[in-house]
């Protein structure tokens, strides 16, 4: 195994500080040195190097190399690279990612006859990959420099590396992406409108009637999916989308609270700075001398 985890190792060495591209259909690679805060598609990770540590909601979840994890729905996340002692630039965290598609999953299942249902809600465990796994991922990363089998066997790698999630812990969390009835596609009814209107204010009753729920069964579902209630992922998702503009674009904190949603300024930098630590200018100013630095 160690020999396979190197050579990924060494071919996602080509990504670029950010999830990069790799000309694979759902497939992307990261070569990180920082912190990453974004919003997570539903999607397949495996860790290849270094440490992270993901806050999603009020659980706090550590990954290590040679593991993995599923990420069920869009979820709004913050992340921490940790350098464990060494140089991060000479020892980035490196990893995979493969975006779910419930058509894919779905099919697989019905060509494995796969009809049990899924049991509970989503999980957000950390996994051992075993050596199965691994090997799939390292002959699906080799396709990058065999643009003219790609189309062929990519379809199919992809195909088995969901086989070897299906016979894991995270099992029953890819039952319930490819399934258009279940509790976790319910939930998703109801995160796409919060996220198609995210700057609006909104009442639960409507999103638990768009997700064929009682007020209390979507309370209870959308925590366990999300680890957040929907005010607060509401509130994530604004903070995160306002973080984004104030690094990117040159607004005032004011004027990006407003765009958000917020109707305060003052309530918004106070909750940025409950969420990031420190108000938004002294935020912004930080990153800001630490690119001057580099």
């Amino acid at each position: 195994m160690n020999t396979a985890m190197n050579e990924l190792r060494a071919i996602v060495m080509r990504a670029e500080d950010k999830w990069t591209a790799t000309g694979l259909p759902r497939v992307a690679m990261v070569r990180a040195e920082a912190c990453s805060d974004q919003v997570y598609e539903p999607t397949l990770h495996l860790v290849l190097q270094g440490n992270k540590i993901l806050s999603i909601g009020d659980r706090i979840m550590r990954f290590e190399p040679a593991t993995y994890f599923l990420i069920p729905v869009e979820i709004p996340v913050l992340g921490q690279v940790c350098s464990e002692g060494l140089d991060i630039a000479d020892c980035p965290y490196l990893a995979l990612s493969l975006t779910l598609d419930p058509a894919v999953i779905a099919s697989l299942l019905a060509d494995l006859g796969d009809t049990r249902q899924a049991q509970g809600d989503a999980d957000f465990s950390v996994t051992a990959a075993a050596p199965e796994l691994i090997d799939a991922w390292l002959r699906m990363m080799r396709l990058i420099d065999r643009p003219d089998e790609a189309p062929l066997l990519a379809p199919m790698i992809e195909r088995e590396i969901l086989f070897r999630a299906l016979q894991g812990p995270h099992g029953d969390t890819l039952r319930q992406i490819a399934r258009a009835d279940s509790r976790l596609s319910q939930v998703r009814r109801a995160i796409d409108w919060i996220r198609a209107h995210f700057t609006e204010p909104f009442r639960v009753e409507p999103l638990a009637s768009m997700a064929g729920m009682s007020v209390a069964a979507f309370y209870r579902h959308f925590k366990a999916v999300t680890a957040m209630t929907p005010i607060q992922y509401q509130k994530r998702l604004r903070l995160l989308k306002a973080r984004r503009q104030l690094l990117f674009e040159p607004h005032d904190a004011a004027s990006v609270a407003f765009s958000v949603g917020y109707e305060s300024a003052s309530h918004f930098s106070r909750e940025y700075a409950r969420m990031f630590g420190m108000p938004p200018m002294r935020d912004v100013a930080r990153f800001k001398v630490a690119s001057e630095q580099e």
